[in-house]
């Protein structure tokens, strides 16, 4: 269901913790390989953790709107979500939240595109 660390990892890094499951890529998969989810959206469960627009805010969700919540209007770092091919798969969810400064960059990192018809 999603490009997560895996069998097809584990054989080129046997010290992984990984699925037994095997989608046959170490890294990143090409676009569009796994199904969409109900909304139509492709690969939303791993492949590379998408930095957010929003600021980060600890504890900033328990005070905010349901619906929707954009973050608080500045911060230190930035959010990003959802997990990469190198994660254990708890934590390839688009619930799965985490931080870092705007500058940080590392290779299973990256951000959405996305198009409106």
């Amino acid at each position: 269901m999603g490009n997560v660390a895996d069998g097809t990892a584990r054989e080129k890094y046997p010290g992984w913790n990984a699925i037994a499951a095997r989608d046959g890529f170490v890294y990143t998969a090409p676009v569009g390989r796994y199904r969409p989810n109900a909304w139509g959206l492709h690969d939303m469960h791993g492949n590379v953790s998408e930095w957010c627009w929003d600021w980060y805010g600890g504890d900033f969700y328990k005070s905010s709107r349901v619906d929707d919540p954009a973050g608080p209007l500045q911060a230190a770092s930035r959010v990003f979500r959802g997990g990469s091919w190198y994660d254990f798969p708890r934590y390839c969810r688009s619930a799965f939240r985490d931080r870092s400064t705007p500058a940080f960059r590392i290779i299973l990192l990256g951000f959405r595109l996305a198009l409106v018809q």
